[in-house]
């Protein structure tokens, strides 16, 4: 009888685990598999702990208990290797105004930003507005939510997926193109 009660429990444990495992599935993984679904309009937001939890279907969010710089080089190594989309990237525009003494560790982060953004444009706005047009976006198109272990304001990324292998100048060409067209 105490070895059916053991068994029981042992198996009982395991299949508990299992079950938190799937309901919980790592980020990273859960990005991959969604990566070849996302495409032009998506976003990807990678975001900082106390950013809330949105309720538009649209939104997903996912807990990585990871630092934010690490999750950021992570999306944009996914990214970068993907064949279809690139990151147009927007930041809040009042993280160059947080102070040190109100935000310990916003000076770190900065020059870690600056360095792990190098190279690409990077568009500023003020976070309602980002908030805004991600609000608008959410309703039609998926928005991927990372949250991070990140406790300094303002400090969110936003990517918004474009077109990898079709350029905006190409895009204004064609646009062009067809206006000139229709005369």
């Amino acid at each position: 009888m105490t070895r059916a009660i053991l068994a029981t429990s042992l198996l009982l444990m395991t299949c508990l685990a299992a079950a938190a495992q799937q309901s919980t599935p790592d980020w990273q993984t859960r990005l991959g598999q969604m990566m070849p679904l996302l495409g032009h309009r998506n976003w990807i937001m990678i975001v900082d702990s106390a950013y809330p939890l949105q309720s538009s279907a649209g939104v997903e969010t996912l807990e990585t208990n990871a630092d934010q710089m690490e999750v950021i080089r992570k999306v944009l190594g996914v990214i970068d290797s993907s064949i279809h989309v690139r990151p147009i990237v927007y930041m809040d525009a009042e993280l160059p105004f947080v102070p040190e003494k109100d935000a310990p560790g916003v000076t770190k982060y900065r020059d870690e930003i600056k360095t792990a953004l190098a190279g690409r444009q990077i568009t500023a706005l003020p976070h309602e507005q980002i908030i805004a047009k991600v609000d608008e976006v959410g309703k039609t198109f998926h928005i991927v939510i990372l949250k991070t272990t990140m406790t300094v304001p303002y400090s969110s990324v936003f990517l918004q997926l474009n077109c990898k292998y079709w350029s905006d100048d190409a895009e204004a060409q064609l646009r062009k193109a067809m206006s000139a067209g229709a005369k």
